[in-house]
């Protein structure tokens, strides 16, 4: 369940609504290309007889960005799917606290994430690795995942910890 629901006041988190427009606009853009590549691919195909070349695997990597892109906007929003069996039950003076160690552990398990994923980029820049049909480097999107990655796991960590740096600052 999420930590807030529909009734409940906006918590204060990072302040950041150029990023969050950034963000909501390049995964808005990436969806609609994906809808209109598969849209063109299946008229072409039943229509035409006559597929778009490589669809499948420009649609895989418009996914991926997608996906990863889509890191930074859930923990911007603090969107995460989260079960709150004992949470919601602890005290409220302490939820900032428990939801700052939670977002450190769940942005240090994401850095070590973006830090695979980068090293495995470079093993694929390395060989040369590209797409089967288009021939399109698979490197370049390797290293998009990682950093978008990062900056996942550092705004996973940091809403929740600037949050409870403002309760504090608000307690004295």
């Amino acid at each position: 369940m999420p930590d807030r629901d529909a009734a409940a006041p906006p918590r204060p988190g990072l302040r950041l609504p150029g990023l969050r427009t950034v963000l909501g606009a390049l995964g808005g853009t990436l969806l609609m290309a994906m809808m209109a590549l598969t849209v063109c691919d299946v008229i072409g195909r039943y229509l035409f007889n006559s597929p778009v070349a490589g669809a499948a695997e420009l649609t895989e990597i418009l996914l991926a960005a997608v996906i990863f892109l889509g890191l930074g906007a859930v923990s911007l929003e603090e969107a995460h799917v989260t079960v709150d069996l004992a949470t919601d039950r602890m005290p409220a003076a302490v939820q900032p606290l428990r939801q700052a160690l939670t977002g450190l552990a769940a942005g240090a398990v994401l850095a070590v994430v973006a830090w695979r994923i980068w090293i495995y980029a470079a093993q694929i820049g390395g060989y040369g690795g590209s797409t089967s049909t288009l021939g399109l480097p698979l490197a370049p999107l390797g290293y998009f995942c990682a950093l978008a990655c990062l900056a996942g796991a550092l705004l996973t960590a940091g809403v929740p910890l600037a949050r409870l740096l403002r309760s504090w600052r608000n307690e004295e």
